[in-house]
């Protein structure tokens, strides 16, 4: 039993007797405990984040199994060194070293502005979807969220990305990659290797043409 006492020492003459004071903490631990066990019990434990990423098949596709997709909704992200991003949209002009962009992933200026620019619908739908549940309508429930977020990302104006990390990119700019396909609504996304042309690209890019009129551009 957990207690404090206090009482005084010697007795003097012409004093008052000292009374001895006992205080017991018991009450006051089986209390604690019960708050502990109460937050325990009723506090939200925080979820993981998790991303889903489909992996690819090594089945072969026939040609009425491919997606295809349109060429002004297709951008291709090229991962390379010290954080840097070259991006180009549709079919790239070998011929043409301005074809690939370069940027980071600065929040502001960055790839993700490009995204949002380009994917401009979808975000618009999603933040109203958002607004909608947490403003509007709170009763909302998180799977009819989930699914009605489904059919806006999935709708045919939606962006495509093509993620191509290259040997000097980092594991952690593949995952700032990922973060951006969820925060600019992107649901239509793969992460492929490296092709002679992209490598083509880049260093025409850096050679701002140099290179490409020394080697011969790929067909």
């Amino acid at each position: 039993m957990a207690s404090v006492d206090t009482g005084g020492g010697e007795e003097k003459k012409g004093k008052p007797k000292k009374q001895t004071l006992r205080v017991d903490f018991t009450p006051m631990v089986d209390m604690n405990m019960l708050l502990i066990t109460f937050f325990m019990f009723c506090t939200t434990l925080s979820k993981p984040q998790i991303m889903d990423i489909a992996m690819p098949t090594d089945e072969k596709l026939n040609k009425e199994d491919e997606v295809k997709v349109k060429e002004s909704k297709a951008i291709t992200l090229i991962l390379g060194a010290d954080d840097k991003i070259y991006y180009y949209t549709g079919m790239p002009d070998y011929t043409d070293y301005t074809t690939l962009k370069e940027t980071t992933f600065a929040s502001e200026g960055g790839i993700r502005d490009v995204l949002l620019e380009r994917n401009q619908k979808i975000v618009d739908q999603m933040r109203e979807l958002r607004h909608e549940k947490f403003v509007t309508n709170k009763k909302m429930s998180d799977e009819e969220f989930k699914n009605r977020a489904r059919d806006i990302k999935s709708d045919k104006d939606g962006q495509v990305v093509v993620i191509k990390p290259t040997s000097e990119a980092t594991y952690r700019n593949l995952v700032d990659a990922l973060d951006e396909m969820q925060i600019c609504s992107i649901d239509k996304y793969a992460i492929v290797d490296m092709s002679e042309g992209d490598q083509f690209l880049v260093e025409n890019l850096k050679t701002k043409g140099a290179y490409g009129a020394e080697a011969a551009a790929p067909k």
